[in-house]
């Protein structure tokens, strides 16, 4: 008898051993889940903040380079990474450019993305006759531009088709979307300062008539052939 209760004393305690076992490796595989997201959530983060970002284009106004429903990619450290919290950029690539199309935070909220294309540096006379852009004395254009409205407006009417020669002061830009005459952009309310570049679009990798309805709608509608478009110079 003693020994028939002394074997069921020692299968139970076996039995308590192995549910102790298991739920330390359920904790251990649990804890092993948590740390890969929690890693991955930083990750995704910091490749957000500091390096790419994705953006949706909600408006016409770059057509015909980008349409209503291309989603891009932007490269966030070619102008420099930002110090959290601040406007100071460190380690640029390279300097914006004439003909860059530039995601930025919009001067009047900073909250609010804007993507134009960038035609006018720091210092640079800009001038516009007719729609005709012309920097420095000379003639500017960008061969996607398109122009809607076939009448000139004079300066008096706005600054759409015409306005006096200015200047860009140091460290700010001056923008203009493709779709010149379905724009606003630094004709209207001034220029970009450095410090608000978010970046430098580099390619659509989705795009999808976003005019066309619901998903279903949508999924019909799938541009191919702009996916994995360039869209650096």
């Amino acid at each position: 008898m003693s020994s028939t209760r002394y074997d069921k004393d020692r299968i139970k305690e076996k039995g308590k051993d192995d549910v102790k076992g298991r739920r330390k490796i359920n904790r251990s595989v649990l804890r092993e889940y948590v740390e890969a997201i929690v890693f991955a959530l930083v990750l995704a983060l910091i490749i957000k903040a500091f390096v790419i970002q994705a953006f949706k284009i909600p408006s016409g106004s770059m057509v015909p380079t980008l349409l209503k429903g291309d989603q891009i990619l932007v490269n966030k450290f070619i102008y420099g990474i930002r110090v959290p919290f601040s406007d100071v950029k460190l380690f640029p690539i390279r300097a914006p450019k004439r003909g860059d199309i530039v995601v930025f935070e919009y001067p009047n909220d900073r909250r609010v993305h804007y993507i134009k294309r960038l035609v006018g540096l720091p210092g640079d006379e800009i001038e516009l006759k007719d729609k005709k852009l012309y920097i420095n004395g000379e003639r500017f254009e960008i061969e996607s531009i398109q122009f809607e409205d076939t009448m000139i407006m004079p300066s008096v009417a706005g600054p759409r088709d015409n306005f006096d020669s200015i200047t860009v002061p140091p460290n700010s830009f001056f923008m203009m979307g493709d779709n010149r005459d379905n724009s606003r952009d630094s004709r209207y309310w001034g220029y970009v300062d450095r410090s608000e570049l978010v970046g430098n679009a580099v390619i659509i990798y989705w795009s999808w008539d976003i005019s066309a309805g619901g998903i279903l709608q949508r999924i019909k509608n799938v541009r191919w052939d702009r996916l994995g478009s360039l869209l650096l110079k």
